[in-house]
């Protein structure tokens, strides 16, 4: 089936708040949910909000690099808008250079005046010329006010490479390396706040069985130092963190792996970090449509990425048993809504359309990172300009911002908040043999001392009226922003780019009980103040 527009889109034409009532949908139970203010939970790291820009596509020519002789308004090359809409919604970090591609990709190709063209066999066999390299990347990080996500090639490459890359970017100028960067015009070592020790090594990083990957990790953790000397020192709070490749979705042979040897480990190496990769994909490969999907497409999809929570719960349990205090974070690197290639478009540059569909998935995502915040604190989207499951779109030299982006831009209280538990009855949304939560909400106590309340309507047909019981205290404003559009499928264009976008949204508290009405398929994130 496909759906019908209804009357939410008055209300969004109109600019005005949208609520369940104002949609004119059916009556339902009132969803309750209470607030346990006394027993908050663990810090939401920023970094659950990291983007991943691979050399893939669209994502880097065209998407972050332009040129500098390019008449789109740029800083050195690099798009000028797109660092705009980044900063706005603070990003943490940039993983780079991928993905597949770190894994064959040979940093002194891309530093220097003479770069050196190769073919991305991964991905379409586009010719990468490698104008876009370190130093062009540490240039779009300082701009747009990140940090360092560098992936190191451990599947073609040497160690000695990714320790002479290391050097280049840290060491000062008493070695060549670091005399090298400076002639190249940083004469400063860069700050490389993470390092990946290879990518998805048990796929296109090598298939590496996961007792060959381990010893090449306690080499590879070894001797890919961090020379600055702003980032020396175990204590050091700006110490570099090393990640290791980890599992893809609910295989823990690496898991188990890697953790065991970690557990082992001696003073001569260690890590910081485990990453997982799992992607929503109800089925391999990718073939479901971004655009003009009905509900069987919707529902199938929301009940993959699901998923996550007890994926997650299962890497973590291993992960608890070698390391109890949590010293090791699991870093979900890759994840997002993986479709079927746009009609017409390369093939293998992975672009794909970004729907409202899409924006409730990214929710639910952020909201079951929040619950495993003692273990998940690291988290990068794919991907993050024109590939995948995008915050931004680009054409030449328009740009757009994806109901993706307006869910990062909605979460920026949960930005380092700590996590306060909810209790609450979800209801139900069926669909054919598929029965899933109605709402999902997650609350936050936020840097600003605020309270803030995310709440997930997944019933594409029905809103819901949503009761909370507040902490004690006088509360006397409950507002925010929803987003919500005419479909679940709703997408946001070059010529209609403001489709799916956030509306004010308030709630009515009285007695100690906010009220509020949620509309159908919306995403709501509301600030409760005293």
């Amino acid at each position: 089936m496909r759906f019908g527009i209804g009357c939410v889109a008055v209300a969004l034409m109109a600019g005005m708040p949208i609520s369940a009532a104002s949609a004119r949908e059916p009556a339902v139970p009132a969803v309750t949910v209470t607030i346990e203010a006394d027993h908050p939970g663990a810090k939401i790291d920023r970094h659950i909000f990291g983007q991943f820009a691979e050399h893939l596509g669209t994502g880097i020519y065209g998407g972050v690099w332009v040129g500098k002789d390019s008449p789109i308004p740029n800083v050195r090359g690099i798009r000028s808008d797109v660092v705009a809409a980044l900063k706005a919604i603070k990003v943490p970090d940039v993983r780079w250079p991928g993905g597949c591609f770190a894994d064959e990709y040979h940093w002194r190709n891309g530093v220097g005046p003479h770069r050196r063209s190769t073919v991305n066999a991964n991905w379409g066999g586009a010719i990468e010329p490698d104008t876009f390299g370190t130093d062009e990347y540490m240039d779009f990080l300082h701009q747009i006010g990140s940090e360092a996500y560098v992936s190191v090639n451990v599947g073609s490459g040497t160690l000695e490479e990714a320790s002479d890359w290391m050097a280049y970017m840290t060491a000062d100028q008493r070695s060549s390396a670091g005399a090298d960067r400076a002639a190249n015009g940083h004469a400063e070592p860069y700050t490389v706040n993470y390092v990946g020790l290879g990518n998805e090594s048990w796929g296109c990083g090598g298939n590496m069985r996961p007792q060959y990957y381990t010893d090449l990790l306690k080499r590879f953790a070894r001797f890919t130092r961090n020379y600055n000397p702003a980032q020396q020192g175990d204590t050091n709070p700006s110490a570099m963190q090393r990640i290791a490749v980890g599992p893809t979705d609910d295989d823990t042979s690496y898991t188990e792996g890697v953790m065991e040897a970690w557990s082992k480990r001696d003073w001569s190496w260690s890590i910081e970090g485990l990453s997982l990769h799992s992607y929503t994909v109800p089925h391999w490969p990718p073939s479901l449509p971004s655009v003009g999907f009905g509900e069987d497409d919707y529902a199938s999809i929301l009940q993959t990425t699901l998923k996550m929570d007890a994926r997650i719960a299962r890497h973590a349990a291993i992960m608890d048993k070698y390391d109890p205090d949590k010293k090791v974070a699991l870093v979900v690197d890759e994840w997002g809504v993986w479709l079927a290639e746009n009609p017409g478009s390369p093939k293998g540059f992975l672009q794909q359309q970004n729907s409202l569909r899409d924006a409730i998935v990214a929710a639910l995502n952020f909201n079951i990172f929040a619950r495993h915040a003692d273990r998940v604190r690291m988290a990068n989207i794919a991907q993050m300009i024109n590939v995948l499951q995008s915050v931004i779109l680009t054409d030449g030299p328009k740009m757009l911002l994806t109901p993706t982006y307006y869910v990062h831009q909605m979460y920026l209280p949960f930005q380092d908040a700590t996590f306060v538990p909810v209790k609450f009855d979800a209801g139900e949304y069926r669909h054919g043999a598929i029965v899933l939560p109605k709402v999902d909400a997650v609350a936050v106590k936020a840097t600003d001392g605020k309270l803030y309340l995310s709440l997930v309507n997944l019933d594409p047909a029905a809103g819901a009226t949503v009761r909370v019981t507040l902490p004690q205290g006088r509360f006397g404003k409950a507002a925010g922003q929803v987003l919500t559009a005419p479909n679940v499928n709703s997408v946001n264009t070059f010529d209609q780019p403001n489709t799916v976008a956030p509306r004010p949204i308030a709630g009515k508290v009285a007695g100690g009980v906010m009220t509020i009405d949620l509309p159908a398929k919306s995403i709501a994130m509301i600030a409760l103040e005293r």
